[in-house]
């Protein structure tokens, strides 16, 4: 009989889990203890809990941790992690070092639905959405768990397209209970899902990173077919009306092509858009993905963009590109992979 992971769960779900059994209520918090302070490996390490209270947890449940099926690492300190999940798919999980940072950038489905011409995972098309326990374990089972300092939900999928697994993962990294993680330290990215973003700026303080790439309706369209539904200005009406204070951001995720969304004018409609949101906006260099002729601008072109936002009072930065060598943009990785399972038996 396949067991049910703990890990992963909430605390009203531990103490469900609890009470299912008749055991008191408290045991629910000294589960949660040990499986995100304490990091244990197997419910035998429950030392505080009885031996029958343990042997009747174990009957139905598991600890629920995987380690990663393989690893690739640039000459940058870069490392992909690619996770296998769900009837042998993978997911891919990024670690990047930087001086003083750690960040991990983890995925929340497997494949994605929202088709962006510039992006691999879309092509693989919608697969899954990953759990609670997919996510975290991300998290936990990376070797350079210790040394994390920053979360972002950047990989593969739309972290808003699964928005229950996704806030009960942020609940279970930010709470007393769980790892007790500062929500500053998280920043959770969106392609603009209308009618989740208002559950995620209520129930989460994390970060809000938002993927624009083009300011003008039909140009991002192409780009981004969510944009039929989607579009940037209800997106932008959304986080106007919520109070991003000093303690959150919002930022904007803009990708250069070359002669396509680098020009004068889109820098004014930038302006015109954004104008009274507190932001900043990431300029991104492209890395080609297969059978895409979009094309990166050099950098004298993106510093030039760069500084023209700047001028206009928008905070924009390049962000560094990070793992080249080893195809670190998202989905190439786990897509090269997809039909060769043999590799792990």
């Amino acid at each position: 009989m396949n067991k049910e992971n703990l890990y992963g769960k909430t605390l009203n779900e531990l103490i469900a889990v609890v009470k299912r059994f008749g055991l008191p209520g408290f045991a629910a918090r000294q589960i949660a203890d040990w499986l995100y302070r304490k990091e244990i490996g197997s419910i035998e390490e429950m030392t505080n809990l009885s031996i029958k209270m343990r042997d009747l947890i174990f009957q139905d449940y598991e600890i629920g941790l995987a380690e990663p099926a393989r690893v690739w690492e640039s000459i940058d300190g870069t490392k992909k992690y690619l996770y296998r999940v769900q009837n042998d798919k993978f997911i891919e999980t990024a670690y990047m070092p930087e001086d003083d940072r750690a960040t991990i950038c983890i995925s929340s489905q497997v494949g994605c639905k929202m088709g962006c011409i510039f992006c691999m995972t879309g092509k693989q098309g919608f697969q899954g959405n990953l759990t609670a326990n997919e996510i975290l374990n991300q998290f936990r089972s990376l070797p350079e768990f210790k040394r994390l300092t920053n979360i972002v939900y950047m990989g593969m999928g739309e972290p808003l397209d699964n928005i229950t697994e996704v806030l009960k993962s942020l609940d279970i990294l930010t709470n007393d209970w769980g790892y007790g993680w500062s929500p500053t330290r998280i920043t959770v990215s969106t392609v603009g899902m209308i009618h989740t973003i208002g559950d995620f700026l209520e129930k989460s303080r994390c970060h809000l990173a938002v993927s624009l790439h083009s300011p003008f309706d039909e140009e991002r369209r192409k780009l981004m077919p969510v944009q039929r539904t989607n579009s940037v200005k209800e997106v932008l009406d959304i986080i106007r009306s919520f109070d991003f204070n000093r303690q959150r951001r919002v930022s904007f995720e803009y990708i250069l092509f070359k002669g396509l969304n680098d020009s004068p004018r889109h820098v004014r409609e930038l302006v015109k858009i954004l104008n009274g949101i507190r932001c900043r906006i990431n300029l991104i260099r492209f890395h080609p993905v297969p059978g895409s002729e979009l094309q990166s601008p050099d950098i004298k072109s993106m510093t030039s963009f760069r500084d023209a936002l700047n001028a206009k009072g928008i905070t924009a930065t390049i962000r560094a590109s990070r793992g080249v060598d080893i195809q670190a943009a998202c989905g190439l990785l786990s897509t090269l992979e997809l039909n060769k399972p043999e590799l792990y038996d």
